[in-house]
């Protein structure tokens, strides 16, 4: 039995469409006895799979956020077999600011599952969602973007490089999704992400990272939902749903070397675009360094060959900044 301080104020085990909050208490100078409102809507018609859908884990993510909203208001309840629950603004107080992290604790959620019922605020959250929404569900898509520093390539992600059989039928998945690359980290397991909540609860996971700088992008958003719909559909949970057939994946490893950092603080200058093919030792771009009109502009390289599924959306950097990162092809 769940021990969660975050009391629902709709049913989940009720048919039709239901709209309210998760509140989470949260006692401040200006409200004693107040609670944090985590938008929740349930959506059920009948027996079938569970699915739970989640945005705004990072605040500053929001094509997700867009798709979920629209997802909530399109679907109707007579077109679904089974349940889906959607979470819009997974991590609340990080979403009503447009940050990657908490301003209440600092807390990243999706690098603090599965969580605590008596930790920081995004641990309560994290335990919340894993005990009474995760463990429920038979499929999860967390639905991510670049947020503020990052712009990626729309792709679909799982995290199951260190679980074989999970790994393939998360694979199934992001060829149903449909997005243009399937990322595959390789043995990512334990880092605190929505994919821990799911094998905890024996459920398939899988995410995805469509865009970023902080932007809306209409097209990407467009392709985000039509995936949702898509794997909806397969999964047996949404009915009445025509789509064309997605087209190929490619799916990418990302090792360790797949990543590019500052190590240098000043202003960067990429020379790549997204989707770029490059080899070990191409040029990635320059860090120039305004405050010392004299230094010469440092260079940064890639270590390996691979396509730029991810870059920096901000010139700014410091020693340690994620500048790029690619996908090795499967």
């Amino acid at each position: 039995m769940s021990n969660s301080r975050v009391k629902i104020d709709i049913p989940l085990d009720v048919d039709g469409k239901h709209v309210g909050y998760a509140r989470l208490p949260h006692s401040v100078h200006r409200s004693a006895y107040g609670w944090l409102p985590i938008p929740i809507v349930s959506i059920r018609n009948g027996m079938g799979r569970t699915v739970l859908v989640m945005a705004g884990t990072h605040g500053d993510e929001y094509e997700g956020r867009i798709a979920a909203s629209r997802l909530i208001q399109s679907i109707d309840p007579t077109s679904v077999q089974g349940q889906i629950i959607i979470l819009p603004m997974a991590n609340f107080p990080a979403a009503k600011e447009g940050l990657r992290v908490s301003p209440l604790d600092g807390g990243n959620l999706n690098r603090t599952f599965p969580g605590d019922a008596q930790g920081s605020i995004t641990s309560v959250i994290a335990h919340f969602i894993t005990t009474e929404l995760v463990a429920r569900a038979d499929v999860v898509l967390d639905l991510h973007s670049g947020g503020t520093s990052l712009n990626y390539l729309p792709s679909t992600v799982s995290l199951a490089g260190d679980a074989p059989e999970l790994l393939e039928k998360s694979k199934d998945l992001m060829q149903v999704f449909g997005a243009p690359y399937g990322i595959l980290h390789e043995g990512r397991g334990g880092t605190g992400s929505s994919h821990d909540a799911a094998v905890q609860a024996g459920a398939i996971r899988i995410g995805t990272e469509f865009g970023g700088k902080g932007y809306a992008d209409p097209g990407l958003r467009q392709l985000c939902e039509e995936g949702v719909r898509r794997t909806l559909s397969y999964l047996g949970v949404l009915r009445g749903e025509c789509f064309a057939p997605a087209g190929p994946v490619q799916f990418v490893r990302v090792p360790p070397s797949a990543y590019v950092y500052a190590d240098a603080t000043g202003l960067f200058e990429s020379q790549v675009a997204l989707g770029t093919k490059v080899k070990a030792g191409d040029l990635a771009g320059w860090t120039y360094f305004p405050e010392e009109p004299l230094r010469p502009p440092q260079a940064a390289r890639f270590q390996i060959d691979g396509i730029v599924i991810c870059e920096r959306s901000m010139a700014p950097c410091e020693i340690g900044d994620c500048l790029f990162h690619l996908g090795v092809p499967v």
